[in-house]
């Protein structure tokens, strides 16, 4: 069982990466209890009454378990299972998919970043093919911790590279960052960042590149239709 006030800096992991194991019920409990008691002596440090406020009375308990069980749930809970398919037909053109929901938090400021992926698969004819709805669960679990998105399009890309090795795979982001749009610059909610990444045969030729990017724009063109 894990000791959440006894050499604490022996279990810290870097933001974006999971624990080696999951953690089970009783210590996620631990956890929030841990971790709400430290959100209270912050309130106290702010001047924030968060005994007798009506509106903060239960902050740091909702607050921390929204931490554990959502925000950050990526680190600490298993990989999603990944379903395969037979590729009976020996299908080995690129299939894209998106927009996929991102939801995340700045690793530097611990602010929402907001958008959404596009994922783009060349299927080996004698490989598998996953299930569609698989690709979400994976961006939603690397999204679920501390990121930049520039690591978080890596480890959405190398994960699906990992487990079903395909030809080739592209992954491309575009988020609102609110470090950037609520503090600092104030920048407009328009402002996005925009960042992809290509692996195996994707990576190598520039036609395949072009026509990620064209199906990334008719997507794009349909949902804001």
């Amino acid at each position: 069982m894990m000791n959440f006030h006894a050499h604490p800096l022996n279990l810290a992991r870097l933001c974006n990466e999971a624990l080696d194991t999951p953690m089970t019920e009783v210590e996620r409990e631990m956890m929030i209890a841990a971790a709400a008691r430290k959100l209270e002596e912050l309130f106290d440090i702010l001047r924030i009454d968060h005994q007798n406020d009506h509106n903060t009375r239960e902050t740091p308990q909702r607050v921390a378990k929204m931490y554990v069980e959502e925000l950050l749930e990526g680190r600490y809970t298993a990989p999603p299972k990944i379903t395969e398919f037979d590729n009976a037909q020996a299908y080995d053109q690129l299939i894209v998919t998106g927009p996929l929901e991102v939801r995340s938090m700045c690793a530097h400021h611990m602010m929402p970043i907001y958008g959404a992926a596009t994922i783009g698969i060349l299927p080996a004819a004698d490989g598998k093919i996953i299930g569609l709805s698989k690709y979400d669960r994976i961006v939603a679990y690397f999204a679920a911790r501390l990121q930049i998105q520039e690591e978080l399009v890596k480890q959405i890309g190398q994960y699906i590279m990992d487990m079903t090795a395909p030809r080739g795979l592209a992954v491309r982001i575009s988020a609102v960052h609110m470090c950037k749009t609520h503090r600092g610059v104030r920048a407009s909610h328009r402002s996005r960042m925009i960042n992809p990444y290509y692996w195996g045969e994707m990576a190598d030729s520039a036609d395949l590149k072009r026509e990620f990017l064209q199906e990334c724009a008719a997507l794009n063109r349909t949902c804001s239709a």
